[in-house]
């Protein structure tokens, strides 16, 4: 009986004494907060210069791998361009051919998410694409391109100067 007394002070105790991790250097910080700021401020820039959409939500939490968490595999130009092309394409193909419901959206982003698994494209952000493509009650095939394709390559461009500036940097890991 004492075991299940004792249950809710442990997890209690777990919350409490759990250690966040470590805070990243300034540097880090720096580039992060560089890094995020120029990459959306061009592509809003281009947006409205160039009179192409070249801007979505989740191109904002992209640039937090990219800058954050630049060595993790989902911050690599494959992942990043690669979720965000097949999720968005998940997304228009299951809009045109089953339909634009409440479980239409939920099986694009599941599909979008397995389809991602399979291909070794994981890219967290990108599993929020087909939910635009719904929301925006599908903007069409050229979506592909602009903005998620040249919109991920231009991230990925940004990307590659600012976390190779310095010493020792070397972004990608890999490419594709």
């Amino acid at each position: 009986m004492s075991d299940l007394t004792d249950a809710p002070k442990s997890r209690m105790t777990f919350f409490l004494t759990s250690k966040a991790p470590a805070r990243p250097s300034s540097l880090q910080i720096l580039t992060g907060f560089a890094g995020g700021m120029v990459s959306i401020s061009i592509l809003a820039f281009m947006a409205g210069h160039y009179h192409v959409p070249l801007i979505m939500a989740p191109f904002g939490a992209t640039c937090v791998l990219l800058y954050a968490l630049p060595e993790s595999p989902l911050a690599q130009p494959r992942s990043v361009i690669g979720g965000h092309l097949l999720s968005t394409f998940v997304g228009l193909a299951v809009f045109h051919l089953i339909g634009h419901g409440v479980w239409e959206t939920g099986l694009a982003v599941g599909l979008a998410i397995g389809l991602m698994q399979f291909t070794r494209t994981i890219h967290a952000p990108a599993s929020a694409d087909p939910i635009v493509v719904f929301l925006a009650s599908c903007p069409g095939w050229s979506f592909l391109f602009a903005p998620v394709f040249l919109g991920s390559i231009i991230l990925v461009a940004i990307a590659f100067v600012v976390n190779n500036i310095g010493a020792g940097k070397n972004w990608p890991k890999y490419w594709w």
